[in-house]
Order: structure tokens, then C-alpha cells, then sequence
């Protein structure tokens, strides 16, 4: 009974390193905050060019 286990659990402990679902996943979601920084970042000087931009344009009209 106790080789069955401990096979059983060398098998499943060898499974789980080969997989790597989770690693992917994790690697994903840190591309996906580190895209949302960068975002996050360029919308506060880009929302105020865009609104000096507008602002010219009707000073125009």
C-alpha cells in the first residue's frame, strides 16, 4: 500500500512540473498590467495635446 502511494505520488508531483498552464497564465496577466501601465501612462499627456488640439481648432472657427 505504501509503494502504491509513494509511486502515486512521484507520478503526480513529475505531471505537475512538466505542466505549465499556470506559468503561462501568469506570464500573460503581467503582460496585460504592464500594457495597462503603459496606457495608463500615455492617456494623461495625450488626453491634453488632444485637448489643446480641439481647443485651437474651434479658437479657428
Amino acid at each position: 500500500m505504501r509503494k502504491n502511494l509513494t509511486a502515486f505520488v512521484r507520478t503526480y508531483a513529475s505531471r505537475l512540473r512538466r505542466d505549465e498552464r499556470g506559468a503561462s497564465m501568469v506570464e500573460y496577466g503581467l503582460l496585460v498590467a504592464l500594457i495597462a501601465v503603459i496606457v495608463a501612462a500615455a492617456a494623461g499627456p495625450l488626453g491634453t495635446a488632444i485637448a489643446g488640439l480641439f481647443t485651437t481648432v474651434a479658437g479657428s472657427l
